[in-house]
Order: C-alpha cells, then structure tokens, then sequence
C-alpha cells in the first residue's frame, strides 16, 4: 500500500504549516480531507483559514471538508466526525496535530497558557482520539498520527519548559497507552517528530523569526515521512515513536537537501531531539 486514494484523513490544525502540508500531500493521491481547525477568518500573523486550505486540498486533487473545530470543544470535535462520517462514509486516518506552545519556565508560565497547552494538546488529543475511534474500527487500514516527541524522562527536556514539555509528552503518552489498548483490533497508534526545526508561522512569529527560519526544514518533510507511516499495513506499524529523517531514510529517501528553507544553511535541532 503506497496511496492513500479514497481514504478519509482527519486532520487537526489543518489550516496552516504541518497540517496543511499533511493534508496536501494525501490530497496528490486523492484522498478525502477534513480540515479541522479554528482559524474561520484570515489572521495578520497566521495566514490561511480552513476554507483556503480546503481550496488547495481540491487544487491538489483530493476532496476537502471545511471544519471548524477547536479541540478543547467535545461538541465541535464530534460534530465534525459526524459531518466527515456523513460525507465521506467513515474516517480511515486521525492526525493530531494542532498543539499550542508556550517555551517558558515555571515561573514564567501562567496558568491561563498552561491550561491552553494542555487542552490544547493532551486532552484534545484524546478526545478527537476518542471521537474518531469507533470510526477507526470499522476502517481497512486505520492509523493514529499525533505530532508529537519520543518519550524520554530525562531532566533536560523539562527544565527549559516544563509545562510544554508535559503538554507534548501528554500527547505521547496517548501514543504508548492506545498503541497498546487497540493493537489487537489493527488500529495504529504511531508518534511523528522532526529532527530538525520547521518552518512555520509559530516559528517565525514566537521562535526566532528570520534567523531560525533559515536553519528549518519546510513543513513537507513531515508531509512526506507522515505520508509513509500512514501507509503502512497498520497492523504491522503501531506504537513507534518516529523522527521525520529516519522514516524517510527507511524508505529510501536519503538526500534531503530539497527540504532545506536555505540551502546549505546549517540545521537547527528541534527541542527534543
């Protein structure tokens, strides 16, 4: 299996950087795309909304489904399902990717951004997790995607952000716990994480700006390693917890100076890797 035609993506945070590149590239096979996100009207830092991404799904050659949903909102979560189950027959493949970010120390975080990250990124994973499952059931080949890092309790990569760091691992722990718990009825649970720093608006806007930008990679590099998990017989491929350059590497892909935002630039590790 090396398509993902006919098959129905839900994608979280859809709108913009990693999501749409996602959605993009399951759009070039002719897959469905639900494209799930909050962003109705454009923003002056964050372009995109979920309507122009559902148009460049359709230009790429896939059929779009406009969403908003917020994940921190069951109702808006399971309304989407429902309307995704309604118009395209059933959901084959989750990806949680929207995540908010705050890389601040304890007493620089305040409780308003840390109940964001973790809303955002623990609980809205589990429940779009949760929403999409009985769905996920019924599917030929069924996979869970969450945009997020390895699990490793080692102290440096909590120290610089430790409210972060929880929000994300929450989202790994997902990984590990429903790997587990859906293994036998063939639902792939998987993790997907880049090596390297890319390009996106948080990274221009909140990141770095222009300096950091110019030692990322472009988004389509996870598009491409997400698009070859996502691919995979899912009964033989759950509970990984995957870097972009590595799954891309194990099929076959080895120069990956196309990615690069400038090329020859020198590369910029990502927070946990």
């Amino acid at each position: 299996m090396s398509t993902l035609e006919g098959k129905t993506l839900f994608i979280t945070g859809a709108s913009r950087g990693i999501g749409k590149a996602i959605a993009l590239r399951a759009a070039r096979d002719g897959a469905n795309v639900v494209v799930a996100a909050k962003t109705t009207e454009p923003h002056p830092k964050l372009p995109g909304t979920i309507f122009t991404a559902a148009e460049e799904v359709e230009k790429a050659g896939g059929r779009a489904l406009a969403c908003v949903v917020d994940v921190r909102s069951e109702e808006q979560i399971q309304a989407a399902v429902d309307k995704a189950v309604a118009t395209f027959g059933g959901i084959d493949v989750l990806v949680n990717n929207a995540s908010a970010i705050s890389l601040t120390g304890t007493l620089g975080t305040p409780m308003k951004r840390y109940d964001l990250m973790h809303q955002i990124n623990t609980r809205g994973t589990f429940a779009c997790s949760q929403a999409c499952l009985p769905h996920l059931l019924k599917a030929g080949n069924p996979h869970i995607l969450n945009l997020s890092p390895p699990l490793d309790m080692q102290e440096k990569w909590f120290a610089p952000h430790v409210a972060y760091t929880m929000a994300k691992f929450g989202m790994s722990m997902c990984v590990l716990g429903m790997a587990g718990e859906f293994r036998a009825q063939g639902v792939a649970v998987n993790a997907l994480w880049p090596r390297t720093v890319i390009a996106t608006a948080a990274v221009q806007n909140l990141l770095g700006g222009d300096a950091t930008v110019r030692g990322s990679r472009t988004p389509d590099i996870m598009a491409d390693a997400a698009h070859v998990i996502l691919t995979r017989p899912s009964r033989e491929c759950t509970g990984n917890f995957f870097i972009d350059d590595e799954v891309l590497s194990s099929a076959g892909v080895t120069d990956l100076a196309r990615y690069q935002m400038v090329p020859g630039a020198e590369l910029i590790p990502d927070f946990f890797v």
